[in-house]
């Protein structure tokens, strides 16, 4: 199905002579404006040119800035004493900061003595409306084991699902994610807050075609259908290929190309052969990247194996699903030969290590990288700071090597190496490997900024290895997308933050109250001894 020809959100008729500013909008009718798809009410559609802080007062960038005095550190090079100069969206020099400064007379400056630069952390699996069930979520096995009488988010009501996201949103940014993949069926509803954000953003609509299944996949939910074929439908599928059409029509390329669409099959338990060929047609037509969950879960690949006669993987491979544009989220139970299959069609892998850890395991990521994937990092549910991911990421691949035999534990991944994954990685799987995942001249200028004057960073042998071990995302300063900060000096320019703040707690603590009160949490507690 090719794309239709239809007017981008941003391309909508508004009087240049008569904005309305942004700071004369409440937050209400901005978000509904916004999850309408139209934003066009702000001043400028891109709040990156025009930003605005919470007290309505516009905050002003020149169009070139200087780094001067600083580190830039990339998981391959670290160069000390030197200015990074932006021009426009893109990273324009490196080099002795007077050869800069000289090169950019009129430019605005940073101040980077005691900072370091890095590239842009890139989260390659978010559902960011799940928030509303932190604090939850992370500690009931998958799927959740707890049985709620009510799900928090079937509380949500209004634009609240909106706000999630916006809570997802500071907190990926105020954590150094650039960029984020936002994967859920209908992100239509939440495209114009995402892209209004400042975040760079990937819209991967999740469809499926299954009639009889549901997904994700659990004990309980095989034991329903165990005797009951797989039924796929014609009607949902196309339906869902509508959506992926539609979204690419409307967003794709939106926001001086900070928005792209992706294709995305929900589940492999749910998706049929036709379904998956739709995806990857749609993705290599119109030069884009796809996305599934893989082997979440033993019911997974257990059920793939009763009906199909095929572990997830193989039923992929089967179906010619695999490939490099392909970054399939999780890979946690995958035996060895599913490995050799996904890293001999060079797929993606997009590692959860924050939530694996949550769910008592750890991928085979070390096999998948002998194999010849490349690995991305992601958060998945509940939260959205890919920071912490690195060092989950790293701490656990080290005890799985050692688990497996290494010679000497704690030798590997490196710092850098998880550094890479989560930006160099990332910009593979986003299919933006020459413009983001490292600092360099010419590539789009989505950096953060890392206060390295704090107790737990000084001294430092190895500014990345202590930044991935030691670091905290409160060493983060500020956070530049596409050339334009969207966050300085810890202050988020793009949104108010405060106010969605005391919305969400008050939003949150409303539904929380009404679903433990319907379910009273029986928390499975150790038993203590002594």
């Amino acid at each position: 199905m090719k794309p239709q020809n239809s007017r981008r959100p941003d391309d909508k008729t508004r009087d240049p002579d008569h904005p309305r500013n942004p700071g004369d909008l409440t937050r209400r009718e901005w978000l509904a404006g916004a999850g309408a798809g139209t934003a066009a009410l702000l001043l400028e559609r891109d709040p990156l040119r025009a930003a605005v802080r919470s007290g309505g007062t516009p905050v002003q960038q020149a169009s070139t800035v200087v780094f001067t005095n600083t580190t830039v550190a990339n998981p391959d090079t670290v160069q000390d004493d030197v200015a990074l100069a932006v021009e426009g969206n893109l990273i324009a020099a490196i080099g002795p900061t007077d050869e800069v400064l000289e090169r950019y007379p009129g430019a605005e400056t940073y101040d980077g003595r005691g900072k370091a630069l890095f590239p842009g952390l890139i989260n390659c699996h978010a559902h960011m409306r799940a928030v509303v069930a932190r604090g939850f979520n992370e500690d009931f096995g998958f799927p959740n084991t707890a049985n709620l009488a009510i799900s928090p988010a079937s509380l949500l009501e209004g634009e609240e699902g909106n706000l999630m996201v916006q809570v997802a949103a500071l907190e990926a940014i105020t954590t150094g994610t650039t960029t984020i993949v936002e994967y859920t069926g209908n992100v239509q509803r939440q495209a114009g807050v995402l892209a209004d954000s400042g975040l760079r953003c990937v819209l991967a609509e999740g469809i499926r075609d299954a009639e009889n299944v549901p997904g994700p996949m659990s004990t309980q939910a095989m034991a329903r259908t165990v005797s009951e074929t797989p039924r796929f439908s014609e009607r949902l599928r196309d339906e869902g290929m509508q959506r992926i059409n539609d979204l690419f029509s409307s967003w794709h390329g939106a926001r001086n190309g900070r928005i792209t669409v992706f294709p995305a099959a929900s589940l492999v338990e749910t998706s049929s052969p036709e379904l998956l060929r739709a995806v990857r047609d749609f993705a290599e037509t119109n030069d884009l990247g796809y996305t599934i969950h893989l082997n979440q879960s033993r019911a997974e690949y257990e059920f793939m194996v009763m009906h199909h006669g095929l572990r997830p993987s193989e039923y992929l491979d089967r179906h010619d699903f695999l490939g490099p544009r392909l970054f399939a989220a999780h890979a946690r139970y995958v035996n060895h030969e599913e490995i050799a299959l996904l890293g001999s069609s060079g797929t993606i892998i997009s590692h959860q290590a924050g939530m694996a850890a949550n769910r008592g395991i750890s991928p085979p990521i070390p096999e998948l990288r002998t194999a010849g994937c490349p690995i991305a990092l992601g958060t998945d549910n509940n939260t959205n700071d890919v920071f912490e991911v690195m060092r989950t990421a790293l701490l656990t691949e080290r005890i799985r090597r050692n688990r497996d035999g290494d010679e000497v534990p704690g030798l590997q991944p490196q710092p850098e190496d998880i550094l890479a994954d989560a930006t160099q990685g990332g910009a593979l799987a986003v299919q933006q490997p020459d413009a983001l995942g490292t600092l360099e001249v010419g590539k789009k200028a989505d950096l953060i900024v890392v206060d390295t004057l704090r107790p737990h960073l000084v001294p430092a042998g190895r500014i990345i290895s202590a930044l991935v071990h030691c670091g905290h995302p409160g060493d983060i300063e500020s956070v530049m997308v596409d050339g334009r900060f969207v966050m300085r000096d810890r202050e988020v320019l793009t949104m108010d933050a405060g106010a969605i703040l005391r919305e969400a707690d008050a939003v949150g603590r409303r539904i929380w109250g009404r679903v433990l009160e319907a379910s009273p949490l029986n928390v499975p507690r150790l038993t203590r001894n002594g």
